[in-house]
């Protein structure tokens, strides 16, 4: 009767059975201290985690690094310069994000899923067919025994198209994310090219400031490059799925390598300015795509024998909702700054600094996120419940240790390194104040990341985005109230609520009262048999 289940049910079904239903709270902290004198065993489980986070939050930082980079060659240029590319790089990135996160949350999860079952039915394929090989195997060795004077042998030949053709694997959903990465690539160009004026308008650039030009010139040039970007981050979602994140940290660091020679060749060689800075990122980008479309194609077949076959449906409807997720969290830390900005350009000035730090510090997290989605997802395809439920223990644990780590490492650093981002004593006191938000926060913010992860692990894109909006809600009504009554420390109070509702969010799938739900899912699932 499973066999003939929606896969759908599986995946809601092994997200419960992580939380036994009848356990109740004592379980809740089963699943943070099941295993926990094993946090940091090189066992194959920590192993397989730590291969894949590492890597990832690695690739993670290379990005921010090279734009910080890029960011002091073009102030060599000059301060209206800097300030242009500023908010062309802010419309830029928020446009890839909204369009990119959604595919390559749910190309992990599903290109995991389908390796693993693929690979399953493979290994079964194999140990079917082993006695009939073995039987065939006299007759080859006869026939070879007689062309052995000539050249190079049949079999060579024969075993080498069947290694070929066995390395390769077919995953619909790899095809499936290169299609819809390259479409939303081509979109976001022709809409930042034929918007770029009216959006750069709307984000206040205008033309009486000087910032137009240079600010219009960097966002068209810079928009050439969003195929290879979405190409790109399509493929590290594959890749993810494969668990396999040292490819996609290789390719990036050599692109940004590239992105970092190329530009002062182009600004200050050729004297090209603020345009040689987005030709060069633009270069950068495409050698990226390139070398993880290569790598890729020795894997995986990357063209299907049907588009019927590809989960296009399956792909838009779960990416709608994480969508949906990521605009009401865009929309939380907008409003946030909106609300900063709106007290003073000292106080805004400190809030940018400690949201940059207190979103950086979240790179490690969404390793440990990356590797949750991978692993679960691979468990639950094949139902490995015990599996799942180890790894969702380990991951939790790891990110509460990491993000108290974090909290200690900001609580002390912050103190005395704040005044390598500014000297100015008003824009100090505000990040002073910002400090204990930001450090305490740290673990909560862990949690909920990982916790992030462990729902996209289990395909759980509904409750991900539902939950979300929620918090969402409640949170933007906590940051306009606050900010209007307490200021700068009103804005860190609400957005210290939005992250501990996220993350009750996510501990409220395992802590809920779902004996209840338990047993209805099960009317669900037999209803469908």
């Amino acid at each position: 009767a499973r066999a003939l289940l929606p896969a759908a049910c599986f995946r809601e079904e092994s997200l419960l059975l992580l939380h036994q239903p009848a356990a109740g709270a004592m379980d809740l902290l089963g699943v943070f201290f099941h295993g926990a004198t094993l946090a940091f065993e090189r066992d194959d489980l920590g192993k397989e985690i730590m291969g894949i986070a590492v890597p990832g939050a690695l690739a993670l930082m290379a990005d921010p690094l090279a734009s910080l980079v890029d960011t002091a060659f073009i102030g060599r240029i000059g301060p209206v310069e800097i300030a242009a590319v500023g908010v062309s790089i802010v419309v830029f990135n928020q446009v890839t994000r909204i369009a990119v996160f959604p595919l390559v949350s749910v190309t992990t999860s599903f290109v995991a899923e389908e390796d693993a079952t693929s690979s399953d039915r493979n290994k079964d394929e194999i140990s079917g067919e082993n006695e009939h090989n073995v039987s065939e195997m006299d007759e080859l060795i006869t026939h070879e025994e007689n062309n052995a004077t000539s050249g190079k042998s049949s079999f060579e030949i024969d075993s080498s198209e069947i290694n070929t053709e066995h390395k390769r694997k077919k995953i619909p959903s790899v095809s499936t994310a290169l299609l819809l990465g390259g479409v939303l690539g081509l979109v976001e160009t022709l809409l930042l090219v034929s918007c770029a004026k009216p959006i750069l308008d709307f984000m206040g650039v205008k033309a009486d400031t000087g910032m137009l030009n240079p600010a219009l010139q960097y966002l068209v040039l810079r928009s050439l490059g969003a195929p290879a970007v979405l190409l790109s981050l399509a493929m590290q979602g594959v890749f993810r799925g494969l668990k396999d994140t040292r490819t996609p940290l290789y390719a990036t660091v050599a692109g940004d390598a590239i992105n970092i020679v190329l530009d002062p060749i182009f600004m200050f060689v050729f004297h090209y300015g603020v345009s040689g800075a987005a030709v060069a990122h633009v270069i950068s980008q495409y050698f990226i795509a390139a070398i993880l479309l290569c790598r890729l194609r020795l894997q995986v077949e990357l063209l299907p024998p049907n588009l019927k076959h590809l989960p296009i449906g399956r792909f838009l409807k779960n990416g709608s909702l994480l969508l949906a997720r990521v605009i009401a969290a865009t929309c939380c830390v907008t409003l946030s700054a909106s609300m900063a900005a709106r007290l003073g350009s000292t106080q805004m000035a400190a809030f940018q600094i400690c949201l940059q730090i207190w979103l950086a510090s979240s790179l490690l997290a969404d390793g440990l996120a990356f590797a949750g989605q991978a692993i679960l997802a691979s468990a639950f395809a094949r139902k490995d419940h015990s599996k799942a439920k180890a790894t969702a223990s380990r991951l939790l644990q790891l990110g509460l240790i990491l993000g108290l780590l974090l909290g200690l490492l900001l609580g002390v650093g912050l103190h005395t390194g704040s005044r390598l981002f500014t000297e100015d004593q008003g824009v100090l006191h505000h990040i002073y104040v910002a400090i204990p938000f930001v450090a305490l926060t740290q673990p909560i913010n862990a949690l909920a990341f990982v916790f992030d992860g462990v729902n996209y692990g289990a395909s759980d894109f509904a409750y991900a985005a539902y939950s979300l909006i929620l918090v969402a809600i409640v949170s933007i009504a906590f940051i306009v109230t606050l900010a209007n009554y307490s200021g700068f420390i009103g804005i860190w109070i609400a957005l210290s609520i939005y992250m501990c509702l996220r993350m009750f969010a996510g501990l409220w799938r395992y802590s809920e009262q779902s004996t209840l739900n338990f047993l209805l899912l099960k009317f669900i699932i037999r209803t469908r048999i």
